[in-house]
């Protein structure tokens, strides 16, 4: 397929990017800047100038394309305004891009989060939540999967807190970041609290497989880790940087706070056993240990 893909020089696109050119795909990518078109140039990609507001740009990927991947999300969530703002760009791209592609049966693959449920792990059965920080995220990705009814290969790749390459990444990459900051390996509450994660090229392992085969109006989940326990995340940082391990208050962590404070394991057992997908590359725990001080 040509596939056309936002937010490929991201650390879940890039993963991604690659994982198509593999397989024998070619990739159109979304590039807002010179340098992201040189590193989509660089990876073997096909640069489309423009930004996830550029509406009619992505209408013109969408259109030059056998299928579409859209992962883009604006880069500033410092604060719960930015954050409500990105959503409402990336709920808008994915409205266009679904727009676009109405009767062609072509696939698009869109990324969301994993749910949680209250005393178990989240499965690819339980809808999105419809309240909280990103609820307006459970909406966009609920309408774009309905548009499977409208000739659309609609699926979305639900994604764990944490996707992770070479220690980077996700809410434990946003937890070193603190570190690094405060001079403290900081958790939220006592720890215990579980979160799931994935590394990049497993993910982008999937994302090529639901492009490639998933029915229209399904989602899965991209979890390698059922649920790191975060005492044992911030146990590892700490050891890593050379910084002392406790607790910390939620608005240590800005927005993102209340999420960090929740348990919220997550399982992927039917996505292994109806896509195939089996993750291969390093756990959370084990990719930590390449943090450097």
């Amino acid at each position: 397929m040509h596939v056309f893909v936002t937010g490929g020089t991201g650390t879940i696109g890039t993963a991604v990017v690659a994982e198509l050119l593999t397989h024998g795909h070619t990739v159109l990518g979304l590039a807002r800047s010179d340098a992201s078109a040189a590193t989509l140039t660089a990876a073997g990609a096909e640069p489309l100038h423009g930004s996830l507001t550029d509406l009619d740009a992505l209408r013109a990927g969408a259109a030059r394309a056998d299928g579409v991947i859209s992962l883009a999300f604006s880069r500033d969530y410092g604060s719960a305004e930015a954050l409500e703002q990105g959503l409402a760009e990336e709920r808008d791209a994915m409205a266009t891009l679904g727009a676009a592609l109405i009767g062609t049966d072509k696939p698009l693959v869109t990324v969301s989060g994993t749910p949680w449920v209250t005393g178990r792990a989240s499965t690819e059965a339980d809808p999105l939540p419809t309240e909280g920080p990103v609820a307006s995220r459970a909406v966009a990705v609920t309408d774009l999967l309905a548009l499977s009814s409208q000739g659309v290969r609609t699926s979305a790749v639900r994604m764990p807190r944490t996707v992770h390459e070479d220690g980077q990444g996700g809410f434990a990459g946003l937890l070193t970041d603190a570190a690094r900051r405060s001079g403290i390996a900081g958790y939220p509450g006592d720890g215990e609290q579980r979160w799931p994660a994935v590394h990049a090229r497993d993910a982008a392992a999937l994302f090529r497989l639901a492009l490639e085969s998933a029915p229209g109006g399904t989602a899965w989940h991209a979890v390698a880790d059922e649920g790191d326990r975060v005492l044992d995340i911030a146990t590892v940082v700490g050891r890593r940087l050379g910084l002392p391990v406790q607790s910390v208050p939620n608005e240590t962590f800005g927005p993102f706070g209340p999420i960090f404070a929740m348990d919220q394991p997550s399982s992927s057992a039917h996505t292994r056993q109806a896509l195939g997908w089996e993750p291969k590359h390093p756990s959370l725990l084990e990719d930590l240990e390449a943090l450097q001080p």
